[in-house]
């Protein structure tokens, strides 16, 4: 386990594109195997804004890596947060805490709070409002959420006291876990309730994405489900009643495209509509 914390210190960018890459490409592979929606849609036109996203969230990512750098400095070199106030742990204990923590405070909770405040809402909107969700749909936020996130993942190293190994492991974990549970795959139905337990599984998140509330505003996690079952933000639907994209922007093909996704936080808050809790299944 130390090796691995050693290896993630300083995991070469190259690493961090194969991972990239390859998680897309294989699940993207496994989408033709497994479907859960026959979507009747060209696949690479789909991906162009989505992967225009991904791009910007590289650049803002890479632009701003040197802050998570100096911030895990200081807090080691400080022993200042969470980890570093804990009595000495098996290092195996230490990096699942530290996981664990990261995925609450750089992920749960900043999409838990894009969903409540209504400007951060239109921001996030842009992630919502595709209409065929599969993989390359992972990473497809406006830059201004990139810059959000960034700034929660910044937030968690001070109060977690986050070595960079940890930070760098968590990001190419949290990768990994988005391109899955965004994956347009169906798994047989027990295992992905079994996996549910634990981990966001694809018929979990695919919740998140239903076009209406309450469901999307449910199932917030992003690599570990215990967050949502813990505080009482779990739901669950059939899958085959999933209706991707948002009611109050269904537009389909100005939401396939990139210049009118970069203009959507801009436009004008509309109340998405709710389900009454008589009609919920």
């Amino acid at each position: 386990m130390e090796s691995l914390l050693n290896y993630f210190e300083t995991i070469p960018s190259l690493h961090r594109s194969i991972i990239l890459v390859g998680g897309l490409t294989f699940f993207w592979l496994l989408e033709g195997g497994l479907p859960l929606f026959k979507f009747k849609y060209n696949k690479w036109k789909h991906a162009v804004p989505n992967i225009f996203f991904t791009l910007t969230t590289i650049i803002i990512n890479f632009a701003l890596a040197f802050l998570l750098l100096k911030s895990a400095d200081y807090v080691m070199a400080n022993d200042f947060g969470i980890l570093n106030w804990l009595p000495e742990l098996p290092i195996w204990l230490y990096i699942v805490i530290g996981i664990l923590l990261m995925d609450f405070i750089g992920a749960y909770l900043p999409h838990f709070i894009e969903h409540k405040v209504k400007p951060l809402w239109m921001i996030h909107l842009v992630h919502h409002t595709d209409h065929k969700v599969d993989t390359t749909t992972a990473n497809r936020h406006h830059p201004l959420e990139s810059v959000i996130r960034y700034t929660f993942t910044l937030l968690g190293v001070f109060i977690i006291g986050a070595p960079i190994g940890i930070v760098m492991l968590y990001q190419s974990m949290s990768l990994v876990a988005t391109q899955f549970s965004h994956a347009n795959i169906k798994l047989p139905k027990k295992v992905d309730h079994a996996l549910s337990y634990f981990l966001v599984s694809p018929d979990m998140h695919k919740v998140h994405h239903h076009y209406v509330l309450p469901y999307t505003d449910s199932n917030y996690g992003n690599i570990f489900s215990i967050w949502d079952r813990m505080l009482g933000t779990y739901m669950e639907l059939d899958r085959e009643k999933l209706i991707y994209g948002v009611d109050v922007f269904p537009n389909e093909k100005e939401n396939g495209n990139v210049w009118s996704l970069l203009k959507q936080p801009f436009q004008k808050y509309q109340k998405p509509t709710i389900i009454p809790n008589k009609e919920l299944d």
